[in-house]
């Protein structure tokens, strides 16, 4: 009997052509993580306090469908970096994902490399980069490769480079509903990373993270949106939501978490910042 697919296997299944349905349902709802991760800092500050002769290069580390970026574009980013060039390079192991990211682009950013890996697969001589980012975009790392695509992202900044992670805690829906999804439907699959093992990874690299924490909620009173975005949520799309409303762990959650026609769900988020110490 062949195993089940892994967590990472189902995520990369769904970041296709095929999962396009799937993947606006989940956004329909998601674009609020976005949203909020923007106006939490002063991202144009960091991309210009870590610019060199004007340029900064930025590494988007499993770059997804790019709505980071085209979120900071869409509030302003080009105006508030005026005078700096932003290069980015994509990084993802989905080719759906590479394509999806560079199709939203537009100024400042300039697209600069394009690579099909896991952060922690990158090749070593990739590096040098001023900036990088993971935004909601490593919860399918195993756990047990949490450390070293963290001590990857982490080398491929240049010195005094910046980083950041923007990653659920273990009380936010995302982690909440894959939990209780492992335990009714797919107990042999591999537990999500959590923003306090990104954390735990970062010191381990020798770095120090600040982190800040978001509350927020995420709300549609449409089934089938609601749906979509729970199977993305899990990259599982064989469960209808009549089945998980019904079953074990995953129907508790939903009850808890559903206000006449409309489902709610809680969202609390790290944004995990750093800077790689100056060259001595």
């Amino acid at each position: 009997m062949s195993e089940p697919p892994s967590t990472e296997q189902r995520s990369l299944a769904h970041w296709a052509e095929a999962g396009r349905a799937g993947m606006e349902a989940f956004y329909a709802l998601a674009l609020e993580d976005y949203r909020r991760m923007v106006a939490a800092r002063d991202w144009a500050a960091d991309l210009r306090a870590h610019a060199v002769d004007g340029r900064v290069r930025v590494l988007d580390v499993a770059c997804g469908s790019g709505k980071f970026p085209a979120e900071l574009i869409r509030r302003g980013l080009a105006d508030a970096v005026a005078g700096t060039s932003v290069e980015i390079a994509l990084l993802d192991p989905s080719p759906f994902s590479l394509a999806e990211a560079r199709s939203v682009l537009a100024a400042p950013f300039t697209v600069g490399a394009r690579h099909r890996s896991r952060i922690q697969d990158l090749p070593a001589d990739v590096g040098g980069f001023d900036v990088a980012w993971a935004t909601h975009a490593l919860y399918a790392v195993p756990p047990d490769e949490i450390g070293a695509g963290i001590a990857r992202m982490v080398a491929a900044l240049r010195p005094g480079g910046f980083g950041a992670v923007v990653h659920a805690t273990a009380a936010s829906h995302y982690l909440r509903f894959a939990a209780a999804f492992r335990d009714t439907f797919a107990p042999a699959s591999v537990p999500f990373t959590t923003a306090a093992q990104v954390e735990q990874a970062l010191t381990a690299a020798g770095v120090g993270p600040e982190v800040t924490t978001l509350h927020y909620d995420v709300a549609h009173t449409d089934r089938a949106v609601v749906e979509g975005f729970l199977q993305r949520c899990v990259f599982d799309d064989s469960v209808p939501l009549e089945r998980m409303e019904a079953e074990g762990s995953v129907g508790t959650y939903l009850a808890q978490h559903v206000r006449g026609e409309e489902h709610r769900f809680h969202q609390v988020v790290d944004v995990i910042t750093w800077e790689n110490p100056a060259a001595s």
